[in-house]
């Protein structure tokens, strides 16, 4: 599989702190794109298969971003009339496709995970993926409940069809989950935050990647999310205390 080179990092990552389950949540959900996953190969590699420099791309992806437009618009930059689906085949079939794996999971992911599911929460990931994606994830082996995806779903956020999904399969696997003893944990207000109120679920903002740093100040964040991390480890306690 072709893998462009990641950067590294000598930051250290905190263990989840141990914690009883919480009174009031019974179920959390998670997004992948830069909450449990680093993004930063994928991206890179959509500037190589461009033929830009990566941080042009960058650039121009946070610019995108900061206008408050779809993050895909980026493409029509450097390739007038992109077809993202297309061009996602002929990555494939160049032997470049969409790609990722265990190393760019963010090392407070798979702990944290483990610490909500050995507490007894009802661990689901829910998000906006591929098909290609979804089985990546699943062959992750990740400690949770559930893996599903938009592309599984027919349905992607931030339409509240996704949320009344992540209602219904919590409630298929734990009866007694109803929409505000769960937690959705994501990095965007547009797509995770924001609908996730209105479908009426407790949110977790997390501070990294793109729209986590952009949005990590907006006043809905600060006045509404149920808790702001900079990193998962914190949020088994976090959980706790509610």
């Amino acid at each position: 599989m072709f893998t462009p080179d990641r950067p590294q990092t000598a930051t250290p990552i905190p263990e989840p702190n141990p914690a009883i389950r919480s009174p009031s949540i019974e179920a959390v959900v998670f997004d992948v794109g830069e909450t449990l996953l680093d993004e930063t190969v994928e991206y890179h590699a959509w500037a190589d298969w461009l033929g830009v420099p990566r941080h042009t791309f960058s650039a121009m992806f946070g610019a995108v971003i900061a206008a408050g437009r779809d993050h895909r618009e980026v493409f029509e930059y450097f390739r007038a009339g992109f077809d993202l689906d297309a061009e996602r085949e002929a990555r494939a079939a160049a032997g470049r496709p969409e790609g990722y794996g265990e190393p760019d999971l963010y090392p407070d992911a798979r702990p944290t995970l483990a610490a909500l599911r050995a507490a007894g929460y009802l661990v689901v990931i829910a998000a906006n993926q591929t098909k290609r994606s979804h089985r990546i994830l699943d062959s992750l082996e990740l400690p949770v409940d559930l893996v599903t995806t938009s592309d599984t779903w027919g349905v992607s956020k931030p339409d509240p069809a996704f949320f009344s999904k992540v209602v219904e399969v919590c409630r298929e696997l734990r009866p007694t989950v109803t929409p505000e003893r769960i937690c959705y944990v994501g990095d965007r207000l547009d797509n995770d935050l924001r609908p996730a109120w209105e479908a009426g679920l407790r949110t977790a903002h997390i501070q990294r990647g793109p729209w986590g740093y952009f949005s990590a100040n907006d006043c809905d964040v600060l006045a509404k999310a149920d808790f702001r991390l900079t990193t998962l480890a914190d949020l088994p306690a976090r959980l706790a205390e509610v």
